[in-house]
């Protein structure tokens, strides 16, 4: 292995010695990287795999602003308990159980839902009574844990009524099934936990928080070097680097990543083949990157200003 490419990890090394099409394209890929808070957030979700049946069942919410990473976590935890086949029942089980709230939060939609992620085809002739049957029945089949819901804030968008009902159906499953509940969603997703006094007091909150300029953010930046496919030593972990990636991103992970990334391609094609501060200051790496919230700031100001 060539000793130049020493600054980065051994187990990434190869990808640096890559073309910079194949080096642009494994930028690109999804891929798990263990983050402090994401691996707290693991452990917790840990704990509720193992947690005994009980008359009252601990729930968890996790939340962040979006690009925080909760999808990516509980997807992660989803993966760590893929589906295993039983040849002695013919049955996959199931101990985690992902779902997505769908975009109309009525009871049908939601165990149209659960009972997709459950693997059910032709779901359209029954009746919402007997989807919920059917979803109970499968969850304790497969033998589910922990029933996951994504993006929970999705409730909101329904009338009272809807988002009343569709607390109840969690609360129900929860104390039917006597399984732990996880749901996932930004701040309003906490907003909407909250109205329901009853599934406030079981669930336990994790906060996904923005990163800040502390040793935290100075570790992540610095570990860069060591995991991208450049040929040249990066300098991140540096003050001006910090603040800079800090103001176009306000500290969220998935911008942070994105904005990485974009400069790493360019990084890659412009053959300077490494990062710093400056890395950041192109217009071709910005442009895409900079959060709509500062963008959409500065639109209001100047309509403001020629007003």
């Amino acid at each position: 292995m060539n000793v130049l490419y020493s600054h980065i990890f051994p187990a990434y090394r190869e990808y640096a010695e890559l073309t910079d099409e194949a080096r642009i394209d494994w930028l690109r890929r999804d891929r798990w990287i263990s983050l402090p808070q994401a691996e707290a957030a693991l452990r917790h979700l840990e704990d509720l795999v193992i947690y005994p049946p009980r008359g009252r069942m601990p729930c968890l919410l996790l939340f962040g602003a979006t690009g925080m990473g909760k999808t990516e976590i509980v997807s992660r935890f989803s993966k760590l308990h893929a589906p295993q086949f039983d040849i002695r029942t013919g049955l996959s089980k199931m101990p985690v159980l992902l779902a997505q709230i769908p975009p109309e939060p009525s009871e049908e939609q939601f165990y149209t839902e659960v009972l997709t992620a459950l693997n059910c085809v032709d779901l359209s002739r029954l009746s919402v009574r007997s989807m919920r049957a059917e979803a109970r029945q499968l969850l304790a089949e497969v033998e589910t844990k922990v029933l996951v819901l994504d993006e929970i804030d999705k409730m909101l968008a329904g009338t009272p009524r809807q988002q009343r009902v569709f607390l109840n159906t969690i609360r129900f499953l929860t104390n039917d099934l006597k399984i732990p509940i996880v749901c996932a969603g930004t701040e309003d997703a906490r907003m909407a936990v909250l109205m329901d006094p009853n599934l406030a007091d079981r669930f336990g909150a994790f906060e996904l928080m923005p990163w800040r300029n502390d040793h935290a953010l100075r570790q992540l930046l610095a570990s860069f070097s060591g995991l991208l496919p450049l040929r040249r030593p990066s300098m991140l972990d540096t003050v001006e680097a910090r603040q800079r990636v800090l103001a176009l991103t306000q500290g969220v992970t998935g911008r942070i990543f994105r904005l990485i990334e974009a400069a790493a391609v360019t990084a890659i094609r412009d053959g300077r083949e490494m990062l710093d501060a400056a890395s950041f200051e192109a217009n071709d790496v910005t442009l895409p990157l900079v959060s709509m919230f500062t963008s959409a700031g500065k639109r209001r100001t100047i309509g403001r200003a020629t007003v």
